[in-house]
């Protein structure tokens, strides 16, 4: 099943976010530097990973500096990006990505702040409860049939 075809809202969004987390997680690598005012994060993602981000706070831009990444958005579009784009985040936005070939991507943010988990509280914001109202115990249910494919 494609991605795009069961995106369309935060709730969906939810609901991917949350079988993702249920299946065995990869190391993510990530670079911080600071500049006078600048927070700069790098991340390494391995080509056949789904990365689902936090729901960003703040407009900043973004580097793909190298693979191939399909990114989704809350509204199911896709967006398929390379090595050398450059784009910029706006706030309130989440997505997921499907990362086709081992990417590099780096973001942009500007603080006066050096502590990295400091810095990430202050522009993202993780969903408390990630699946919706009433999809629970459906979620329970099925889990172990979605991760073993039935």
């Amino acid at each position: 099943m494609e991605l795009a075809n069961i995106l369309g809202s935060k709730e969906k969004m939810n609901v991917v976010e949350a079988f993702c987390a249920s299946q065995p997680q990869v190391h993510l690598p990530l670079e911080h530097r600071f500049t006078s005012g600048m927070y700069i994060r790098t991340i390494f993602m391995p080509a056949g990973t789904v990365v689902t981000s936090r729901t960003h706070l703040t407009e900043h831009p973004f580097v793909v500096q190298s693979g191939v990444v399909d990114v989704y958005d809350e509204l199911g579009r896709c967006e398929r990006l390379s090595s050398g784009h450059l784009g910029i985040t706006q706030a309130g936005t989440r997505r997921i990505l499907m990362v086709r070939a081992d990417c590099t991507w780096t973001t942009f943010h500007a603080t006066d702040k050096t502590d990295p988990e400091e810095i990430g509280e202050e522009i993202t914001e993780a969903s408390n409860d990630l699946l919706p109202e009433g999809f629970r115990q459906l979620w329970n249910n099925t889990k172990e049939e979605l991760c073993l494919g039935q």
